[in-house]
């Protein structure tokens, strides 16, 4: 089939990859997932180390910001202590990408008389960001 024809490509299920994925959740503000590694015969595969992932949502100025973050555990009970800790770590993160953008952003140089899309601006003028 030509990519033309099959605009997704190769598609495949990676088969030595496969996890089973549980949810819990406290129902106010914490859900863990556990991603069990499992054969491709659906049953536990014990080579692989299960993992966690904490998952809530902050109220921000902007509105709701949902937070995804790796969670250090080899059970739920270690999960569930260690959530809070990687939640503010994952805080932490986002609002240290959004200070280096906000430096990004102060340091680009605006060229007069360039539109946006790089050629000479129509009516208006604009500039055009170069950095």
């Amino acid at each position: 089939m030509s990519e033309e024809s099959n605009p997704l490509g190769d598609i495949a299920v990676d088969t030595e990859n496969l996890y089973r994925e549980e949810t819990f959740s406290d129902l106010k503000v914490a859900s863990i997932r556990r991603l069990t590694p499992v054969k491709i015969d659906g049953q536990d595969d014990p080579s692989r180390p299960t993992m966690f992932i904490g998952e809530t949502t902050l109220m921000s100025q902007r509105g709701p910001l949902p937070i995804n973050c790796p969670i250090e555990a080899t059970s739920l009970t270690e999960a569930c202590e260690a959530f809070p800790a990687a939640v503010q770590a994952a805080v932490e993160r986002l609002m240290e990408e959004a200070r280096e953008m906000q430096r990004q952003e102060a340091n680009r140089i605006v060229v007069p008389g360039q539109g946006p899309s790089g050629g000479m601006g129509g009516q208006g003028g604009g500039g055009r960001i170069i950095t």
